[in-house]
């Protein structure tokens, strides 16, 4: 049985929710894993895992070594392609980079690379066995096994959490992970393409940047204040952002594990515990003209009501809990301790419930009273207005219908980025070399910089902000375990840095790239409340984009794919699709980027101008003047006068 250290972060106990009955059924599957002469000791011991932790995890399995990203070279097998996944499974399970490693989870609480570590041992031999003109399939952490395919198909088909409608409430999830049928694999978590917190800076950044350009057009952010929370996985990355946007902040978390983790990693400068103590030197930090980032080992709510009540102006504000899973560890209730909330979230979970409903609305109470005096908030896609709305919460608009607050899709990502088709495009150096890491920022900056030379001047501020993102990237030291980077890039800055990736692989200059991005983008995602909240003709709810997306990457060069259930926003809230390629410096590598990249942005923005958005309508003509094989149906546009005069 492996030792437990007591400085990496736990996930809590997950409520009981299965009957004895089911319990049996739960160890039936967990024991088919293993041959039956190790049955009589495995039985009891997993069902002590799942009467102590809700799941089993099997930790008896769970290897002594440390798990991180090697360089592709150290890993075994006969597919390059195969090892590159081995390689980005193992990074999501560090320990620098998961949330709560021990379980599997990589971020958001409860976003699970797999469901056990028997799981995990099964992927990896598979992958070392596996040739190119094989295939492995993936149930929800479950490798189904390695089925003849061919080179051109992806190595891996990963799903997540794929549930029939009707069983895709949250105490759906519950009971059918513990059964060990399901996981939530989050976006990238369960994809295999998280790369850190780093994973969502720059688009933290664009957010932050163009969130304070609201409060301040003339960009002079000195003494600008941000307030949130959330110092996990991917909501770690807001006060790095904040940094870099050169805006004073408070990040809230009530777990002294996670911020002290981030102040290690050199992600927020100060942590303090005291809010008396943290209004001060934010008032000084202010007054001097330092964009500090301050997390505060606390409750959110708290920070909203105490400043309010001091008279301290806050510029703009959000939340980035995981309120996509408010009952099982993403929301803590105020007026609570983190151990008290971890116990009764498990023991008494209706009155939990209750607890976490009361503090939303104390919560909204305390952001409307700082909006009334001008501050600007926005929802960040956490589902904090979804679920504060459940609780009762004074968060709607006057008709009732639409919240109060846009989200931040709505208002900054959707208009700048999403619908000229500027994503999260990601990268990772499989050397392990950060000399490779370098050469391909510079790569990056090129091809912007002649972009710049060359682009209509609508997507110009676009282009200067990444431009000045992947220049500064190295100062910023953004790098938690693998050699990763991330730029927000269109569909044509995606293909020209990945060619010029691909010819310097050729040359020797860099070892193999692993291509990727987060779901959250142009075309991988169909979230109402968050990706696609800028979609207005009622099609938010559909989701044949994401599938599209999933399966148009497959047959046009993606090395492995992945279709999640509820990731980002919750479970039934959102469908997205996901993608990893390894780049090889090969013609046949040259030839799978152009049109997988393509595809991959385009699927979304030929959507977005279906909707009729305006930037979405002008980006997709100028795309198929440049691509004559391109030819997407156009929307008529209608007279408002015409629909208004008609009797209803």
């Amino acid at each position: 049985m492996p030792v437990f250290e007591a400085s990496v972060n736990r996930a809590p106990k997950r409520k009981e929710i299965l009957t004895s009955e089911e319990k049996k059924l739960a160890l039936r599957n967990a024991l088919r894993y293993f041959p039956a002469k190790w049955h009589e000791v495995l039985a009891p011991e997993f069902l002590n895992e799942l009467n102590q932790y809700g799941r089993i995890y099997m930790y008896r399995f769970m290897p002594k070594e440390e798990i991180k990203a090697r360089p592709l070279n150290e890993y075994p097998g006969r597919s390059e392609q195969a090892k590159s996944i081995m390689l980005m499974i193992q990074n999501n399970l560090d320990h620098a980079v998961a949330q709560h490693p021990y379980e599997l989870i990589t971020y958001g609480g409860n976003g699970a690379v797999f469901q056990n570590w028997g799981q995990y041992l099964m992927v990896m031999q598979y992958l070392s066995e596996m040739t190119d003109d094989q295939t492995l399939v993936m149930y929800s952490g479950h490798p189904l096994g390695l089925f003849p395919s061919h080179k051109k198909a992806p190595r891996v088909m990963v799903t997540n959490g794929m549930m029939i409608p009707n069983y895709s409430k949250p105490d759906d999830w519950e009971k059918f992970n513990a059964l060990g049928v399901t996981q939530y694999g989050q976006m990238t978590a369960g994809s295999y393409m998280y790369i850190g917190p780093q994973g969502i800076v720059h688009g933290t950044t664009i957010t932050v940047l163009n969130a304070a350009r609201m409060t301040r057009p003339d960009g002079d952010f000195k003494g600008l204040l941000f307030i949130t929370s959330g110092l996990g996985g991917m909501s770690g990355a807001q006060p790095k952002a904040a940094k870099i946007a050169g805006v004073v902040s408070v990040t809230a978390e009530v777990n002294p594990k996670a911020a002290y983790k981030r102040q290690e990693q050199g992600w927020v400068d100060e942590v303090v515990e005291d809010i008396s103590e943290l209004i001060n030197q934010v008032e000084l930090a202010r007054k001097n003209g330092k964009n500090t980032s301050f997390a505060y080992l606390g409750n959110i709510v708290e920070v909203w009501e105490e400043f309010e009540k001091a008279g301290v102006t806050v510029d703009f504000g959000s939340d980035q809990t995981s309120l996509h899973n408010p009952f099982a560890g993403g929301y803590y209730p105020v007026g609570q301790s983190l151990e008290e909330s971890n116990e009764m979230m498990a023991k008494e979970p209706l009155k939990f419930k209750e607890a976490v409903y009361d503090s939303l609305k104390r919560h909204a109470a305390a952001v409307n009273q700082h909006a009334a005096r001008g501050t600007y908030f926005f929802d960040y896609g956490n589902a904090f207005l979804l679920e504060a709305s459940r609780a009762g919460a004074d968060i709607m608009a006057e008709d009732g219908i639409a919240f109060k607050y846009p989200s931040y899709v709505q208002d900054i990502m959707g208009p700048i980025c999403f619908d000229y088709g500027f994503g999260p495009f990601r990268w990772v150096c499989t050397t392990g070399n950060p000399d490779d890491l370098e050469k391909t920022d510079k790569i990056a900056a090129d091809v912007l910089e002649q972009m710049l030379k060359e682009a209509p001047e609508e997507i110009h501020p676009q282009l200067k902000d990444n431009f000045h993102w992947v220049k500064e990237a190295q100062k910023n030291k953004l790098v938690v375990g693998s050699q990763a980077r991330i730029l927000y890039a269109d569909a044509e800055g995606r293909m020209r840095i990945a060619s010029a990736f691909n010819d310097a692989i050729a040359n020797g200059e860099i070892g193999p790239i692993v291509l990727g991005r987060d779901h959250h983008d142009v075309s991988g995602t169909d979230s109402p409340y968050r990706e696609t909240s800028n979609i207005y003709d009622g099609s938010q709810f559909t989701a044949d984009m994401a599938v599209q997306n999933f399966a148009g990457d497959s047959f046009r060069g993606a090395t492995w794919v992945s279709l999640h259930n509820g990731g980002g926003v919750g479970w039934g809230e959102v469908i997205n699709g996901g993608f990893g390629m390894l780049l090889e410096g090969t013609a046949e590598s040259q030839e799978k980027l152009l049109q997988m990249l393509f595809w991959d942005v385009n699927n979304g923005i030929a959507r977005r101008n279906w909707a009729r958005n305006p930037h979405a309508m002008s980006t997709i003509e100028r795309t198929m003047a440049k691509e004559p094989k391109l030819n997407v149906t156009k929307p008529e546009l209608v007279n408002d006068e015409l629909i208004n005069k008609l009797n209803y």
